[in-house]
């Protein structure tokens, strides 16, 4: 929420934010608010004296916001006094106040730690999602079907750095729920969202966003000449998502995608200019593993 304190200065309030759908359509609607600042209008308090919960979603989508002002020519003040004391351990668990500036180093716990990846380094993201991620032994499976999984979630990576024309790069961000027993892992793009991507393409100028979104992840589709075409590599992950209970969401542009025992694919109302996706895995006691590896399986992927 934006409040004017005079013509050349803004406050940022940081609000509550979870899994609420009218919280992200409040987040996507920020951004627009954002972008249509004029840019000698961009300097910003921000507080967080009305943030009652942060989740991953909002600590990854908070973090790209802010850098997005600042590479628009913004400014950003943060009054972290107005933090409440247990975001604030959450925020300095995750590493997303050593990010911007707080003197505090990040611990493990049960945070997937906040990063912003400028730069295609998938070496490093790889060890982020195998080590950070599926590596902590909340989700019981075998480490080839860790690696095939961390490979899949790579793709969403791989794409957002090809396609998406970001410029302050790619957000994460994660949690693991012990209460609810699940573990999330959040990735944003502030670009162009995929639809519009896929567009590009005279063969899908016509496409509604939940076409283009379609067409993006059916393996061997790509918007960009001579890459390689990967696809977003979804049907190994949505086989697992379904034997797992999880699910997996994305918005992008207008377009809406939910993966669970179904697959969903809506235009909506909201423009996110960029993408979002969320994966989140139910950490129960079944052991997962790959079909070659069937002799060992107590629960097969497929």
């Amino acid at each position: 929420m934006l409040k004017t304190k005079n013509q050349l200065h803004f406050t940022l309030f940081v609000t509550k934010i979870d899994d609420n759908p009218h919280h992200f359509n409040k987040l996507f609607k920020l951004r627009d608010e954002i972008e249509q600042l004029p840019q000698d209008c961009l300097n910003i308090k921000v507080d967080f004296h009305y943030c009652e919960f942060l989740g991953h979603y909002g600590v990854a989508f908070w973090g790209g916001l802010f850098r997005l002002i600042e590479a628009r020519g913004g400014s950003l003040a943060f009054d972290w006094n107005t933090l409440p004391e247990k975001i604030r351990m959450n925020l300095a668990q995750n590493g997303f106040l050593c990010d911007f500036g707080f003197d505090t180093k990040p611990w493990d716990g049960n945070s997937i730690p906040y990063r912003n990846d400028l730069q295609q380094d998938m070496s490093a993201i790889a060890d982020y999602l195998k080590y950070n991620w599926l590596g902590k032994g909340w989700v019981n499976i075998s480490p080839k079907l860790q690696d095939a999984i961390t490979g899949r979630v790579l793709e969403i990576y791989f794409n957002a750095f090809d396609h998406s024309q970001s410029a302050v790069g790619v957000f994460s961000c994660g949690q693991h729920y012990p209460k609810l027993g699940f573990l999330h892992l959040t990735v944003i793009d502030f670009g162009i969202g995929i639809p519009t991507s896929v567009r590009s393409l005279p063969q899908n100028l016509d496409k509604t966003a939940n076409e283009a979104l379609q067409w993006a992840f059916e393996p061997g589709n790509s918007t960009k000449q001579g890459s390689i075409c990967r696809g977003a590599g979804l049907n190994l992950l949505h086989e697992f998502i379904v034997k797992n209970h999880g699910n997996l969401t994305i918005f992008s542009n207008d377009g809406y995608v939910n993966i669970d025992d179904n697959i969903i694919y809506e235009n909506k109302c909201t423009n996110f200019k960029g993408t979002l996706i969320n994966i989140a895995l139910r950490c129960d006691e079944s052991y997962y593993c790959l079909a070659t590896e069937a002799h060992q399986l107590q629960k097969r992927l497929f």
